[in-house]
């Protein structure tokens, strides 16, 4: 957990750094790792200054090792005590953490991080390459442009290049977010909206990544075992409840009403 909090405050900042993120990422992994190999006597001796300091009976690590009710079988143990602390616990939550950091951060996910850096501005401003963009378009978002709009894409790199990334404001700028505004503020979106669909698409992934974990949490939430018959239209309608439950909490049952009334004329006054 020492190794692993400043990760995870990382990523829980609501303006994300991705190239820090990055090396935070790699740099976690690192000492994971490390640990395992090499900080197993430390954490053992660790522990038994703690069992001294309190009077806490230290087992002979050394003695063979029995699983619940191997002993009163009489079966025999090819493992110690301190093989199973070792291997059994403290090597399988390090392998656990590692396991769960290469789910997250696949190959594939990397890539797309790697890529998206190439717009932010601390990475940009020295070692821009206008044809990462382009192959961040063309692998994860093929289908938010077209093939007219990946041709202007690159062509309005090529000018963004000159006109932006070498403009005195650009080394003030700080984050993704920070370039969005200033593109806005500066008007340059006009010349520039692809570049800016781009950006606004790499902002919203970790939302996007979120509320789809989000959704599949919920979903145990509202269809329960009574609920299970619903359609998928109820279904998705409840959702959105949910999600957006302090929204909802402040219209009033008069508003739904009345919006019901409006739909068409009925016989019965609601």
């Amino acid at each position: 957990m020492e190794i692993t909090d400043l990760l995870c405050q990382a990523l829980q900042r609501q303006s994300q750094d991705i190239c820090n993120a990055l090396m935070l990422v790699a740099s976690t992994k690192t000492l994971l790792q490390k640990m395992k190999d090499e900080r197993w006597d430390d954490l053992l001796s660790l522990v038994k200054s703690f069992c001294q300091v309190r009077n806490i009976d230290i087992p002979d690590l050394s003695s063979s090792y029995f699983t619940r009710g191997a002993r009163a079988r009489r079966e025999h143990s090819d493992h110690t005590l301190e093989h199973h602390y070792r291997v059994d616990i403290f090597y399988e939550a390090i392998n656990c953490q590692l396991m769960e950091l290469n789910h997250r951060f696949n190959d594939s996910s990397m890539e797309l991080l790697q890529l998206s850096a190439n717009l932010n501005p601390k990475s940009a401003i020295d070692n821009f390459r206008a044809s990462d963009i382009c192959q961040l378009v063309e692998k994860f978002y093929p289908k938010d442009f077209s093939e007219q709009e990946k041709l202007v894409l690159n062509a309005q790199l090529q000018h963004y290049e000159i006109d932006v990334i070498k403009h005195p404001d650009y080394k003030l700028l700080t984050s993704i977010s920070d370039l969005c505004q200033w593109l806005i503020k500066t008007g340059r979106t006009s010349n520039f909206d692809l570049i800016y669909r781009v950006a606004s698409l790499i902002l919203i992934l970790p939302v996007s990544t979120a509320t789809t974990e989000r959704s599949f949490s919920a979903m145990s939430l509202i269809k329960t075992r009574l609920r299970n018959k619903m359609e998928d239209e109820f279904l998705n309608d409840s959702l959105i409840l949910y999600f957006e439950r302090e929204l909802a909490e402040k219209i009033s049952l008069e508003t739904i009403l009345e919006d019901f009334r409006k739909t068409r004329d009925r016989r019965v006054r609601l």
